[in-house]
């Protein structure tokens, strides 16, 4: 090879063609080596994000990746709110006339639904009425894609009139079903996912609670197809299959969950159960399809009434209410609340 470039290049060219080469094979090392730089790290999430609204009292609260924010919910407004990592809230959805209190809430991420399970505690006071006061249970339907859009609401308190009701917390099923606890009544409700059109999916003694107590509060969807529910006074945790729902056992525990609130399935597994009163998040897990469960881990929260919780990168993440200072009608409203990553 040497021997013909000697014959048809001259040596300007042979030492043009070799400039060329060596800023060729420059190129390629400066290309390879971009190539295995390490990525731009992504932010960590914050381990507290921080909220002031005087007197919001929030109670559910889901994170909407999408729009990298947390939904809350409010029981003095009815209204759902977004909370950014710096701590910024303000209104997420319209507001509607018959949403008195909003409790928890489910975001359905694959159909861009969030749905808010819709009381009257008394609260509100622009909107509690003698008709509505502790009877009250309706479900609001929102579409994430159209923001501006009034919710669908469902009403399922008129199933069973003339009892207390309280709308508390929503799962929701793979078909898009929504399944939402009445805590004063002693009812699960299932709202089809087509129609929208309410009915009683399960109610029995033993999900009554005293008057003035909560019963049935949290509710997650297992997808080996049941439901997992709290009773808030008794501490009891029921496995409820859909297809059968009628044969609901009652999950061995020795743990103690005495005022159960929010309940996030961690995986297949593993549960964790918000008990507001002891300001305690219990992980539960199970080795047999939860017949029965053992306490695997427990993060002690600031004692500031916890309710439930989100899931974000693979943390949950727990709501501080404070709605023992709006029970027992603590002056002035507390301002501050947060949302707080849990450490097991």
């Amino acid at each position: 090879m040497s021997a013909t470039f000697s014959r048809n290049f001259s040596p300007a060219a042979v030492s043009r063609l070799a400039s060329v080469a060596l800023l060729g094979l420059a190129v390629l090392s400066s290309c390879s080596k971009g190539d295995t730089e390490p990525p731009v790290p992504v932010p960590e999430a914050p381990a507290t994000i921080t909220f002031t609204r005087a007197g919001l009292y929030p109670e559910g609260v889901q994170y909407d990746a999408a729009n990298k924010r947390f939904l809350v919910t409010s029981l003095t407004t009815g209204q759902v709110g977004q909370v950014k990592d710096d701590g910024t809230y303000s209104t997420a959805f319209p507001d509607d006339p018959k949403l008195v209190s909003a409790i928890g809430m489910y975001l359905d991420e694959p159909r861009n639904r969030v749905l808010v399970a819709i009381s009257d505690p008394g609260a509100n006071q622009q909107r509690t009425s003698t008709a509505t006061l502790r009877k009250l249970a309706r479900l609001a339907i929102y579409n994430r894609t159209t923001p501006t859009a009034a919710p669908v609401v469902v009403e399922l308190g008129t199933l069973r009139p003339n009892v207390g009701h309280f709308a508390n917390d929503i799962a929701v099923d793979v078909q898009g079903n929504a399944y939402v606890t009445d805590s004063f009544s002693g009812i699960i409700y299932k709202v089809d996912a087509t129609t929208n059109v309410a009915s009683v999916f399960l109610e029995s003694p033993q999900f009554v609670a005293p008057a003035g107590t909560f019963g049935l509060n949290g509710i997650v969807f297992h997808p080996d197809g049941y439901l997992l529910v709290a009773k808030s006074d008794e501490g009891k945790l029921f496995k409820i299959p859909l297809a059968a729902p009628s044969t609901f056992t009652t999950v061995a525990t020795t743990q103690n969950l005495t005022a159960a609130d929010g309940l996030l399935l961690q995986d297949n597994n593993t549960l964790q159960v918000v008990c507001n009163a002891q300001a305690k998040v219990f992980r539960l897990a199970t080795t047999n399809g939860f017949g029965a469960a053992t306490l695997s881990g427990t993060f002690a929260t600031q004692p500031q009434f916890p309710t439930t919780l989100a899931r974000r990168d693979g943390n949950s993440y727990v709501l501080y209410a404070n709605l023992d200072a709006l029970f027992s009608g603590r002056m002035p409203a507390v301002s501050q609340f947060s949302i707080n990553r849990v450490i097991f």
